[in-house]
């Protein structure tokens, strides 16, 4: 392993089921929060908190308009993309 790879998000990201949960759904394809809870058997509540903290590390983006409250879809950015390969290459997931 090189010491480019970013093992603090790899870290950030593995210390939670739910936002491993989330990722792991957002690499398929964008989603709504309600869609990836029922594809996740998890609460609503877990999955938004989790898009939230992968929001702000800019892992998780909003594809719609901020305004919008309700059929928010959000997305994977590019740095998850590399971060999750690196956890599913590792088997941490």
């Amino acid at each position: 392993m090189t010491d480019d790879v970013p093992w603090d998000e790899v870290g950030y990201i593995i210390s939670s089921q739910y936002r491993v949960t989330v990722l792991d759904r957002l690499v398929r394809g964008p989603a709504t929060p309600s869609q990836i809870a029922a594809d996740s058997n998890s609460t609503i509540a877990h999955v938004s908190r989790a898009l939230q903290e992968l929001r702000n590390r800019s892992l998780v983006t909003l594809l719609v308009s901020e305004q919008r409250k309700k059929g928010r879809v959000y997305g994977i950015t590019g740095d998850a993309e590399s971060v999750w390969k690196i956890i599913e290459t590792q088997e941490m997931a």
